[in-house]
C-alpha cells in the first residue's frame, strides 16, 4: 500500500508541476520560457522521497515542454528539473540540522536553482553556443527567485495546515 501511495503523490505532484510549468509561459530570449513550476519542482523535492521527487519533478517539467512545444528541450529539461528536486531535498536535510527552517529551504533552493541556471546554460550552449546562451541566464534567475519565494509560501501553508503529514511517506 506505502507503494502504490508514493506513486500516486508523486503522479500528483508530476501533474501539479506540468500545470505549473504551463500556466504562465513567458517567452525567453533564446528559445525557452519562463514558467512558475520551479515552485512545484521545489516542493517536490522538499516533500517527496528523493527518487520520486527527482521523477515527479522531471516528468511533470518534461510533459509541460513536450505539450507546449518544447521538445527539444525535454531531455535536459528530465534531467535538470530532477536534480533540482533531488539537491533542494539533500541541501534541505543537511541545513535543516543546523539552522532554521526558513534558511534551510532558502539555501536548498537558492542550490536548486543556481543548478538550473547552470543546467540551461550549458544545454543551451551545446546548443546554440556558449556566447548566446548568455542572454538567458537572467530569464532563468528571475524564474528561479519566483520560485524559491513561492515555493516557500507554499511550504508554509502546507505546514499551517499540516498537509506535510499528509505527504510524508
Amino acid at each position: 500500500m506505502k507503494t502504490i501511495q508514493k506513486l500516486a503523490i508523486s503522479a500528483m505532484f508530476a501533474t501539479l508541476v506540468c500545470v505549473a510549468t504551463m500556466i504562465i509561459k513567458i517567452p525567453s530570449p533564446l528559445k525557452g520560457y519562463i514558467n512558475l513550476g520551479d515552485c512545484v519542482v521545489l516542493l517536490s523535492g522538499w516533500i517527496l522521497p528523493p527518487g520520486y521527487g527527482f521523477l515527479a519533478a522531471g516528468i511533470g517539467s518534461v510533459l509541460a515542454d513536450v505539450f507546449s512545444g518544447y521538445a527539444v528541450y525535454a531531455p535536459a529539461t528530465f534531467v535538470i528539473k530532477g536534480v533540482m528536486a533531488l539537491i533542494a531535498y539533500i541541501v534541505y536535510k543537511i541545513f535543516s540540522k543546523k539552522t532554521k527552517d526558513f534558511s534551510a529551504r532558502l539555501i536548498s533552493g537558492l542550490f536548486a536553482e543556481a543548478t538550473m541556471i547552470l543546467g540551461y546554460f550549458l544545454f543551451e550552449g551545446v546548443m546554440y553556443g556558449f556566447a548566446p546562451s548568455l542572454v538567458n541566464i537572467p530569464a532563468n534567475a528571475v524564474q528561479g527567485v519566483a520560485g524559491i519565494i513561492i515555493g516557500i509560501i507554499l511550504i508554509k501553508i502546507f505546514q499551517k495546515q499540516n498537509l506535510i503529514q499528509i505527504f510524508k511517506l
